[in-house]
């Protein structure tokens, strides 16, 4: 397999995932996905037509995208203690959230790497703080992670995307329960595996 990933994008729920699978050989291929080419010099949009990340390469040729498949078909195969099992009301809450952090979460994020330059930011903002506040209150009864206690592909996608406030001088300080989890996924070996190979530092270390 061939992880086609841009350091800090969505890509790195996928990236993680594979480092929590255990002997799953893969290879990485780096994106620019501002001029949309490949470290090699390729053009990316021959990988993959929407010009997004992540995109999962197989041996045969065959790309699987889009972060909630891709995520669930590597936990399905190479990871299952990261998801519930099919068919299941709790795999359903898992493409609940999924679904929630893709089309809510993720997307809310697009105004603001669009802003013109010196733009005020606080129109842009608000949907984003209103999404951040509803996921700080899922903490709110104590769980470690967003379907309870095990930690699930979903936290991956999660974790992602909520490194990106710390770009945009957005304090997670406001969502306490939220940036305890950063905390403790970042805190993950694989997790930690998959920052340095991206060339990320971590963000949320606990002294």
């Amino acid at each position: 397999m061939k992880l086609y990933y841009s350091p800090g994008a969505c890509s790195l729920s996928t990236h993680i995932v594979l480092h929590e699978a255990a002997n799953v050989p893969y290879e990485l291929a780096k994106v620019d996905l501002r001029k949309h080419k490949v470290e090699s010099g390729q053009d990316y949009y021959e990988i993959n037509p929407k010009g997004a990340v992540p995109a999962l390469v197989f041996d045969d040729g065959v790309v699987l995208t889009e972060s909630v498949a891709v995520l669930q078909y590597l936990g399905d195969h190479y990871a299952p203690s990261l998801l519930p099992a099919n068919g299941t009301l709790e795999r359903a809450r898992l493409q609940e959230v999924l679904n929630y952090l893709a089309s809510e979460y993720h997307n809310s994020w697009t105004p603001m790497f669009h802003l013109a330059t010196g733009a005020d930011p606080t129109d842009a903002q608000r949907p984003v703080l209103a999404k951040l506040s509803y996921l700080n209150s899922l903490f709110a009864d104590s769980r470690s992670y967003l379907l309870g206690n095990s930690f699930s592909v979903a936290d991956t996608y999660l974790f992602a995307v909520t490194r990106w406030p710390e770009h945009f001088g957005i304090s997670l300080d406001a969502f306490p329960d939220l940036k305890a989890f950063m905390a403790r996924v970042e805190a993950r070996p694989a997790v930690k595996a998959a920052l340095k190979a991206e060339g990320l530092v971590e963000l949320f270390a606990q002294d």
